[in-house]
């Protein structure tokens, strides 16, 4: 038995001030709540990586979920998707029936531009910020011949201009490969529009076992790892492997292969990100993640559509609703009802979303989920 998608929601993402987490939550479960037709749930596993304690039991309460088990999971950048893979299986093993996931996060009320390393960390001890682990990945394919700059702004391009038909997101527009290049240097050669923005934002998903409704969405894959012990003597770049091994474990759950798939939502908190996914998932050897967004491969009308909803770059990252918030984005893809940012013809969808920031680790921790219509 496959666990089905009922109903998904999320609020609007963005720099919200002035808004209570409390109120984005509310928004996106509420939406989801009415998209499966349900009003009550058995379970809640919430993702969320900066919340102060008993924050998912004030977001439920309110809501009148209460007295069924609540469960706060943190794994990172992936945290609200490690609450929708366990919530799956929950259901497939016969824990509970209906599950609410949700995702939050309001990161503005947290940090001003950036997130703060933890000291605790030896890398964040020497002030190594995601920003500077990702640069060092960018300026490897650059200097290896992987990618060049060029090919690492048009991601940006892509998917800034993909946001323009997103009313959920705040950061948007038609840039020119010389704006992206030019904006702020934020960790050489990355630049201000080449990182996702610290937002604050929320997303929700209601998960049941095989109903006789055709807008649910079939889980048909989902895996979960934790990096293996990295020293900086592979290959790749930090984060490829643990993409590249999640990806294999979920494929092959699904039977499918990563060109199987018709849209993809994958992690690209900075351009480089977007590249590396791309490569380290199978749509592209190493070395042409890049050429494959110069090709336009990777657009809305491409072979293999990444981050219709224009990504982490143009929703910014609030920690625990990214995944989430791609979840929403796949199902709404696969429903046909994405609007003028629509994939055509879609029946598979990918969701990629790797959590770092732990030295000597590849990676926090990464999930990949393959959806299916109906």
């Amino acid at each position: 038995m496959n666990a089905v998608i009922y109903g998904v929601g999320t609020s609007f993402f963005g720099k919200q001030t002035e808004t209570d987490l409390r109120v984005l939550a509310w928004k996106a479960i509420l939406e989801a709540l009415a998209d499966a037709g349900l009003d009550s749930v058995d379970a809640a596993y919430v993702g969320t990586a900066y919340s102060e304690l008993g924050t998912a039991q004030q977001i439920l309460s309110a809501l009148g979920i209460t007295e069924v088990p609540i469960l706060t999971l943190e794994n990172a950048s992936a945290s609200g998707t490690t609450a929708f893979h366990e919530a799956r299986w929950a259901i497939e093993s016969g824990r509970y029936e209906r599950v609410l996931v949700v995702g939050v996060e309001h990161m503005t009320s947290k940090f001003a531009e950036a997130v703060r390393p933890a000291a605790s960390d030896p890398e964040g001890r020497s002030g190594m910020a995601m920003p500077a682990l990702y640069a060092m990945a960018a300026q490897r394919y650059i200097a290896t011949s992987l990618a060049t700059p060029k090919q690492l702004a048009m991601v940006a391009v892509k998917n800034l201009g993909n946001a323009l038909w997103n009313p959920r997101t705040e950061r948007k527009g038609s840039y020119s490969i010389e704006e992206i290049l030019t904006s702020r240097m934020i960790a050489d050669p990355l630049t201000r529009l080449q990182c996702c923005s610290i937002t604050d934002g929320a997303g929700a998903v209601v998960l049941g076992p095989p109903r006789a409704n055709r807008r649910d969405i079939v889980i048909r894959g989902s895996a979960l790892r934790s990096g293996k012990l990295w020293d900086y003597r592979s290959e790749h770049v930090w984060g490829f492997e643990i993409v590249r091994d999640t990806a294999r474990d979920a494929f092959e759950e699904a039977g499918i292969e990563a060109t199987d798939s018709d849209v993809f939502e994958v992690h690209d908190a900075f351009t480089i990100g977007e590249i590396v996914a791309t490569e380290a998932l199978g749509l592209a050897e190493l070395g042409a993640g890049g050429r494959l967004v110069e090709a336009g491969q990777t657009a809305i009308s491409g072979a293999y559509p990444v981050n219709p909803s224009g990504g982490l770059l143009a929703r910014g990252h609030p920690i625990g609703a990214t995944g989430v918030a791609q979840v929403y984005e796949i199902v709404t893809q696969l429903r046909g009802e994405a609007g003028d940012r629509q994939v055509r013809d879609c029946r598979i969808g990918v969701v990629e979303t790797m959590g770092g920031g732990v030295s000597g680790v590849d990676g926090n921790g990464c999930v990949i989920t393959v959806l299916e219509k109906a």
